[in-house]
């Protein structure tokens, strides 16, 4: 019985940190296992929000890439590949854009909300107004099964499938897959200093940080507010150094509980143990991605193999589109 398809991608826009390996790229490294994956850099997508500064996306392909292969995704078991070398993406979206009504992309809550988050970036534009046609389109060409997302892409993931049905009922024959939500549970994790994690608010660790970066890092978080002194029992439920703990230490978490809310150690010692235990999750990985980018000529040629791969499967897709529509 042949594996179920699954089509997954982040854009290249800078440094890869703990957040994408909470929200997404763990969940990679384990799906390789029982789903026929696509992981792709949607540097297409990435262009819609860093259109001024595009050199940014060029110089992360290979540091992401390099950080995907140091986590775990493996290419002899998973395409790997860049979007914009794969031409059919920008075909079947073309095709797509043909049949998605106006309304549907300008009711896409993520519009609206990231017009106005990213106003330094003057998104307001006729690319990112249709990137959801672009992510159908992404989705559609590999058959993809299932997609794995947080609720909060569930209404992207139902646009997909909405423009899929309109292309089938519009030309008659069923061409593409509807895709399924794969629910992943993405944990708590906020940036160090309590906020969204974000590149842009400074406040991440990245997935190669070094050793005294972290250890600096780490000793700045905020942890319980209501805690003053040592003496004082704290409150892990809304520490955010918990929070970390919870994430990346689990097998800790309960002692970390317990010597909180019985005042047993203080913040700094709290956070110079947790530190210690991230420093070791990071070191080992950060190691085999500098292993990774000694050889970039290794790292280009998974990605042009992983082109060709996608490509013999994204051409027969389009293909089939076309004979649909009868052009």
């Amino acid at each position: 019985m042949s594996k179920k398809v699954i089509l997954s991608g982040m854009r290249p826009t800078g440094k890869l940190h703990l957040g994408h390996w909470v929200g997404a790229l763990s969940n990679w490294v384990s799906l390789q296992e029982t789903y026929k994956c696509f992981f792709m850099v949607a540097d297409w997508h990435a262009l819609m929000s860093e259109y001024k500064n595009p050199s940014v996306i060029k110089d992360s392909i290979l540091d992401n890439v390099s950080d995907f292969l140091a986590y775990g995704i493996n290419p002899d078991e998973s395409v790997l590949f860049i979007q914009s070398e794969v031409p059919e993406h920008l075909e079947l979206f073309m095709l797509f854009s043909f049949v998605t009504p106006l309304g549907w992309l300008s009711r896409c809550p993520t519009f609206k909300e990231q017009v106005s988050q990213l106003k330094d970036k003057e998104i307001n534009t006729y690319s990112f107004l249709g990137y959801p046609a672009l992510q159908a389109a992404d989705i559609a060409l590999y058959k993809a099964n299932a997609v794995p997302v947080g609720e909060d892409q569930l209404p992207h993931l139902e646009l997909a499938r909405e423009i899929i049905r309109r292309f089938h009922f519009l030309y008659n024959k069923e061409v593409f897959v509807e895709p399924q939500a794969l629910l992943t549970k993405v944990p708590r994790l906020l940036g160090l200093d309590g906020r969204k994690m974000s590149k842009s608010y400074n406040n991440y660790i990245a997935l190669d940080e070094d050793d005294k970066s972290i250890r600096s890092k780490i000793s700045g978080m905020i942890t319980d507010p209501a805690r003053i002194k040592k003496e004082d029992k704290g409150h892990p439920d809304v520490c955010n150094v918990y929070s970390y703990y919870s994430v990346f230490a689990k097998e800790k978490s309960r002692e970390v509980y317990d010597w909180c809310t019985g005042a047993k150690k203080g913040c700094v010692e709290c956070k110079k143990i947790f530190t210690e235990l991230l420093v070791d999750f990071i070191a080992p990985h950060r190691e085999k991605k500098q292993e990774f980018l000694k050889k970039k000529d290794y790292i280009c040629d998974i990605l042009n193999e992983g082109a060709k791969k996608a490509r013999i499967v994204a051409s027969k897709t389009v293909l089939e589109a076309k004979q649909a529509m009868g052009i």
